[in-house]
């Protein structure tokens, strides 16, 4: 068996060798593609749409996900922007008269003019219900508006005695308002749907949420209201702030990364064509995995947002163990098609099995639940089978450009310069005498590590919040933070009830459950509002009892219910709309929560089944729905995903390298350093109370398939070395030596490559640079200490030979 995988090993090497002569001999063909590639991906991928909303993480028969369409078809879109606002420079703030007329022309201005726009409900045309002769009467400030400011400030303290109104439209103390504006469209709608101007194109500034955004932020700007202060937050602000992000920074970082990445080559190997080769490569492959995206009638969203920095620090680990052994090579032959014929050669092989180990790592979350992640999955491992096809190509024949043999003697310095320099050559030297001295100290020592890992994990929670994502100078992070401290809450959690048929949800006994819930919740600490059909009928009751708080109770009598909404409708009211369907089967409980984790949230539901277990609902049926709801959905898929594609990509990894190099020895070998980063990143994570949330899921897969690049270079030379020389030590200081150099270099562009992320505008993006850039670390010092250390306490090669016996050959 040992004889055959060697043949095939060496077939394979062969075939490498080969593919690079051909690339040399058949360069401008090579080029010629290469550009017809480039100009073909470019043209798919202008038409790449974004799209963060909750459609790019559910499939479309979740269950959760198909309850929050039920709902969403019921009553309508659930996306709005909440405006607050408060007026420092006036006596009686939102109730002076000067800006009470400022919020009736504001509200009208948003009504007209912002596009996809339902209704705005502020304090200027809220509903007031209050006793009149016939009845009740409906008033609004701008169909009424006061004469005076005494007149304004009575109608104060009567929208202060609203409970509808406090927290939604008015602060406790009067001081701060607040404008809701629904829209008639959501983010999940087709593009036809959602595109503004019929002829515009498909451009995200002629699309829904940013047209409604851009036109919002435009008015509030204008010099009318320069006496007040807004603070905008809600779906439409986040959703289109997002898209920004995403399509501004997967440009502005992948271009920042490749900089960065081309300094540090042009540093290492002071080669033009060693800088412009390897980024024509890895951005093609960039543009390729955008073409894919769009050729599988995919979006791209938030998953996709660091694909580009992340392409970029993988595709370099190719071209730089080329550039690496390629630079060595020449200075050896100074014949350049030898060269690069010898460098694929000896690095074709583990670049193909690192190259497929890390896609796999990748795939293997193309089985998450999550329809964003598994997407990414897919065309990440896509994205990394193109670069590394195209190193092995293009990148072979862009290097065959330039002089055919050296232009200057290659003196001893030169050589040396050619080894990564004096300073990379007593770096590991250095680092192979630590192994050799200490190597059971170095097991130990990552033995410990490995269960202080383990011990963190074991604590580690799995939360999210979703301002976590924005970093704390981000406008629509300051305005919802201000929005919570003096309202009732931005986010909704919603009960959907239902009854037995029409009309049931009017029955006292169906208002009364209602009620039972809503008061309730007005007792959670995260509750901060609440707006229901009940409330209503609540507040009917007390408006035709001249006022009196003992009447804010549901009516015992089926028919006065049905009179009050009846007089509520002929009145002209129209709040009740979006909170109940017209035959009465079934109402909303809308819960206005304060910010809070998503824990919190699952807390609260919790409490609420509780509740509901202990004193049932006997003539309603009630469940969460809406937006909260999803996100509950998503926490649960964290952990489902976080530990599947993590033993998927174990699997599939330690399996694979156990074929390739037909020992189960050295496969588990091989998956130890593998995992440590994994253990490690996960373990602090746990240990400093970081959460594991949806950006951070991926961070055991991806870890993984990094870590197992660097670790297939160093084994498959170690074992190579070893053939060669018969003597564990003497591979191990071979190997250092030569695939070391590249190693250090790589780790050093993929470190200094996603700190990049930490100028994201996301601090969710930045915390993952930084997170990746302390896998890498942790991924060269496994590599460098604790693989050699185990392959000289081990041996999986085999018995060491003797000086007298004949070495195996290599190619």
């Amino acid at each position: 068996m040992e004889s055959k995988q060697e043949d095939f090993l060496d077939r394979l090497n062969r075939f490498f060798a080969s593919l690079a002569g051909w690339s040399f001999d058949h360069r401008w063909w090579m080029v010629a593609v290469g550009l017809a590639m480039l100009f073909g991906a470019i043209q798919i991928a202008s038409h790449a749409r974004i799209d963060n909303s909750f459609e790019s993480y559910f499939d479309a028969q979740d269950p959760t996900y198909e309850d929050y369409l039920s709902y969403r078809a019921t009553y309508g879109s659930d996306e709005t922007s909440y405006i607050v606002y408060s007026a420092p420079g006036f006596e009686h703030g939102p109730w002076d008269l000067s800006v009470m007329e400022s919020i009736v022309q504001l509200t009208e201005a948003l009504e007209d003019e912002v596009p996809f726009i339902y209704e705005v409900q502020s304090l200027a045309n809220a509903e007031l219900m209050v006793g009149g002769e016939d009845g009740i009467e409906i008033i609004e400030i701008w169909e009424d508006f006061p004469e005076d400011q005494e007149a304004l400030l009575k109608l104060r303290e009567v929208y202060l005695a609203k409970p509808m109104m406090v927290g939604n439209l008015i602060s406790e103390d009067a001081q701060v308002g607040g404008l809701v504006l629904r829209m008639d469209r959501t983010s999940t709608d087709p593009v036809e749907d959602i595109r503004f101007d019929p002829e515009g194109g498909d451009g995200l500034d002629n699309l829904y949420p940013q047209v409604s955004h851009n036109k919002i932020e435009e008015i509030l700007a204008r010099p009318e209201y320069a006496g007040l202060e807004f603070y905008h937050t809600g779906d439409v602000p986040l959703n289109a702030l997002l898209n920004i992000l995403i399509g501004e920074e997967s440009f502005t970082l992948g271009l920042a990364t490749a900089v960065v990445v081309a300094l540090l080559l042009l540093f290492f190997f002071r080669s033009f064509v060693g800088v412009i080769a390897p980024t024509l490569v890895i951005q093609l492959g960039v543009v390729v995995t955008v073409a894919f995206v769009v050729l599988m009638g995919w979006k791209l969203d938030l998953s996709f947002g660091s694909i580009p920095t992340l392409m970029t620090a993988i595709g370099v680990a190719h071209s730089v163990h080329i550039l690496s052994e390629f630079r060595s090579f020449f200075a050896e032959t100074l014949d350049r098609r030898t060269a690069l014929v010898r460098t694929l050669g000896l690095v074709g092989t583990p670049a193909l099995l690192s190259t497929l180990t890390t896609a796999v790592g990748f795939a293997s979350m193309s089985f998450s639940p999550i329809k964003s992640v598994a997407h990414m999955g897919t065309y990440s491992a896509v994205g990394i089978l193109a670069i590394f096809v195209l190193s092995l190509t293009l990148l072979m024949a862009l290097l065959s450009f330039g002089s055919t043999t050296p232009r200057k003697t290659m003196t001893e310095k030169r050589k040396l310069e050619s080894k990564g320099g004096a300073i990379m050559v007593a770096f590991l030297e250095a680092n192979y005498r630590f192994v050799i001295q200490w190597r059971k100290a170095i097991l130990g020592f990552f033995a410990t590590l490995i269960l202080l890992a383990i011990a963190g994990i074991s604590i580690l929670s799995v939360d999210s919040n979703w301002l976590d994502d924005f970093s704390d100078s981000e406008p629509v992070k300051i305005a919802s933070y201000f929005a919570d401290e003096h309202m009732g809450g931005a986010v909704s959690l919603i009960l959907a009830f239902e009854g037995e048929g029409p009309d049931s949800l009017k029955t006292p006994e169906a208002m009364q459950e209602m009620t039972r819930i809503e008061e309730w919740g007005l007792k959670q600490p995260l509750v901060g509002n609440a707006l229901s059909i009940s409330g209503i009928v609540r507040d009917l009751n007390q408006t035709f009892n001249e006022g009196n708080p003992e009447f804010h109770v549901i009516p015992e009598n089926q028919e006065l219910i049905a009179q009050y909404m009846l007089l509520y409708e002929t009145a002209g009211g129209t709040d009740a709309n979006r909170l109940v369907k017209p035959d009465y089967s079934s109402a909303q409980l809308d819960l206005r929560l304060r910010l809070g984790t998503v824990s919190e949230t699952l807390e609260l539901v919790e409490d609420l089944n509780a509740e509901l277990q202990a004193r049932p609902l006997e003539f309603t049926t009630a469940k969460v729905t809406g937006i909260q709801s999803l996100w509950l959905r998503l926490l649960q898929y964290i952990t489902t995903s976080q530990i599947q594609s993590f033993l998927i990509a174990f699997s599939a990894i330690g399996l694979l390298l156990c074929v390739v190099f037909r020992s189960w020895a050295v496969g588990g070998i091989s998956m130890i350093p593998n995992v440590f980063p994994s253990l490690l990143t996960l373990g602090i994570m746990g240990w400093v109370g970081s959460p594991l949330d949806y950006n951070k899921l991926l961070l055991a897969s991806v870890a993984m398939g990094i870590a197992v690049d660097d670790t297939v270079h160093m084994l498959s030379r170690f074992r190579h070395e070893f053939r060669v020389r018969g003597r564990y030590e003497e591979a191990l200081h071979a190997a250092l030596l030569d695939v070391g150099r590249a190693l250090t270099i790589t780790s050093v562009i993929l470190v200094l490559g996603f700190m990049v992320l930490i100028f994201s505008a996301l601090d969710s993006k930045s915390s993952q640079g930084l997170l990746l850039g302390g896998t890498i670390v942790s991924a060269l010092v496994a590599d460098f200490l604790l693989m050699p250390a185990l392959v000289l306490t081990l041996k999986p090669f085999g018995r060491e030979r003797d000086a007298s016996e004949t070495p195996a050959t290599s190619t």
